[in-house]
C-alpha cells in the first residue's frame, strides 16, 4: 500500500484555481482542520472516494482513419468490409456426461456452437439420455445442434473440438494430486480413441489434477502443444474477479484479472496486473483483503467440495470450457488463461502450467508473456516445479 496523501488547504486553494467543485478523497487520506475550513469557505465538497468516472469515447481504428483519409480527400469511399463471424464448429465431443459434461453440451447447444455435439460416457444410458434431453428443449430454444449420446468412444470421429471431463471426482480431504492414478488411466483410453479417430481434434482436458492431466494427454496422443490445452486458468480467474468484486462491492464486470499457474494449492492469482474500475486494487481494498481474495480463489474448488461432500463444482468449469471454445472458433479474441506446455516462456520448459495465450482455428496460436512481480514469477516457478514433481520428471 502507498502511504497515505495528506491533503492540506494548498491543495484545495488548486483545486479551486482550477475550477472545481469537487474534491475526492481516497481511502486512507489525511485531510487536515484547515483543509475542511478552506473547502468549506471557497464552496469545495470533500466528497469520499473513489468516484464513478465516465468512460472516455473510444473510436474504433478503422473508423479513425476513415475520418481522416475522407478529410483528405472527400471524394474517398471506404472499401466494404463484412463483420467477423464466429465459425460454428461441425462436431463438438465431450468425453463424460455427468456434471461438468452435460452443462457444455446445454450452453453449447444454447449458443449454437455446433452442428452436432457428442456425448460419452461409461455410465449406461447416461450420454444417450442427456442427448435425448437436449434434443427435446430444441422444440422450446430452437437450437439447431443435434445432440448424439452412447458408451463408445468412436463417438469422438470427426470432430474439431473434444472436451475431457470424465474421471473421478473429488471427495472431501481429497486434493487433486489424489486423483493422479485414477484418472490417468481414464485420460489414456481417451487418448487412444481421440488418437485414432479425431488426429486433427483440439483437446480440452477439465479432469482433474489438470495439469498432470494434460500432460498425460500430451503423451498418450503424441499431438503437438498448439492441439491440447487444460482448461484451468480461465475457471480460477472467474473465481478471482468474483472474489474481488465481493470484497469492493462492485460487479464482476468491473473486474479485471486473472488467474496464472497450477490448477491446485500452486496456482498464482496475479494482483499487480488486477484492476477494478480501470484502477488498481489497493485504491478499493486493503492488503489484507486483496490477500482473503487471493486464498478465497485459491481454495474455491474445495469449498464447493466440502459443501457438495460428493463430488466438485460442474458450472462454473462448463462455463470456462466454452469460453475457451469460443477463442478457438473467433467469437471471443485476446488473450485467455490457458494450460499449455511451456517451451521456455517465463523461463519454464517442459511442463504444463497456466498463462495468457491466444488460441484460433488450431489452438494454441501463441503464449503472451507478461511483466510480473518478483513474488508472481516465484510463485509461477513454484507452481511448475510441483507439476514437476507430482510427476516424477
Amino acid at each position: 500500500m502507498a502511504a497515505p496523501r495528506v491533503i492540506g488547504s494548498d491543495a484545495v486553494e488548486d483545486a479551486r484555481r482550477r475550477g472545481r467543485i469537487v474534491f475526492e478523497v481516497l481511502p486512507g487520506d489525511i485531510v487536515t482542520a484547515l483543509a475542511r475550513e478552506t473547502a468549506e469557505r471557497v464552496g469545495i465538497a470533500l466528497v469520499d472516494g473513489p468516484l464513478e468516472r465516465p468512460q472516455a469515447p473510444r473510436t474504433d481504428g478503422a473508423v479513425s482513419m476513415r475520418r481522416v483519409l475522407y478529410r483528405r480527400s472527400p471524394k474517398w469511399v471506404a472499401p466494404s468490409r463484412a463483420p467477423r463471424k464466429a465459425r460454428r464448429l461441425g462436431k463438438l465431443a465431450l468425453v463424460g456426461a455427468g456434471g461438468v459434461g452435460g452443462n457444455v453440451a446445454h450452453l453449447a447447444a444454447m449458443a449454437d456452437i455446433a452442428d452436432e455435439i457428442a456425448l460419452i460416457d461409461i455410465t449406461p444410458g447416461l450420454a444417450a439420455a442427456t442427448a435425448l434431453d437436449l434434443n427435446h428443449t430444441s422444440g422450446i430454444t430452437g437450437a439447431r445442434a443435434r445432440c448424439v449420446g452412447g458408451e463408445t468412444m468412436e463417438l469422438v470421429a470427426g470432430a474439431e473440438v473434444v472436451v475431457v471431463t470424465a474421471g473421478r471426482a473429488r471427495r472431501p480431504g481429497m486434493t487433486r494430486a489424489d486423483l493422479i492414478d485414477v484418472n490417468a488411466r481414464v485420460i489414456r483410453q481417451a487418448a487412444e480413441a481421440i488418437r485414432s479417430d479425431a488426429p486433427n481434434a483440439i483437446v480440452i482436458v477439465v479432469t482433474n489434477p489438470l495439469d498432470e492431466m494434460t500432460v498425460e494427454m500430451l503423451r498418450a496422443t503424441g499431438f503437438p502443444r498448439e492441439q491440447v490445452l487444460g482448461m484451468a486458468g480461465t475457471l480460477d480467474s472467474s473465481r478471482f474477479r468474483n472474489a474481488l468484486a465481493m470484497a469492493s462491492g462492485v460487479t464482476p464486470a468491473d473486474v479485471e484479472a486473472f488467474t496464472l499457474g497450477s490448477h491446485g494449492d500452486e496456482m498464482a492469482p496475479i494482483p499487480s496486473r488486477a484492476r477494478i474500475k480501470g484502477r488498481p486494487l489497493d485504491v478499493f481494498l486493503s492488503a489484507d483483503q486483496i490477500e482473503a481474495c487471493v486464498k478465497d480463489v485459491i481454495t474455491g474448488g474445495g469449498q464447493v467440495v466440502a459443501l457438495k461432500k460428493s463430488g466438485s463444482a460442474t458450472i462454473a468449469p462448463a462455463h470456462a470450457s466454452i469460453e475457451l471454445i469460443d477463442h478457438i472458433r473467433d467469437a471471443r479474441t485476446g488473450p485467455v488463461p490457458v494450460s499449455i506446455m511451456l517451451q521456455g516462456e517465463y523461463g519454464i520448459d517442459g511442463v504444463v502450467l497456466g498463462v495468457p495465450a491466444h488460441l484460433g482455428a488450431g489452438g494454441l496460436v501463441e503464449v503472451e508473456e507478461l511483466r510480473l512481480t518478483e513474488t508472481e514469477q516465484v510463485a509461477l516457478q513454484a507452481a511448475a516445479e510441483a507439476i514437476r514433481e507430482r510427476l516424477g520428471l
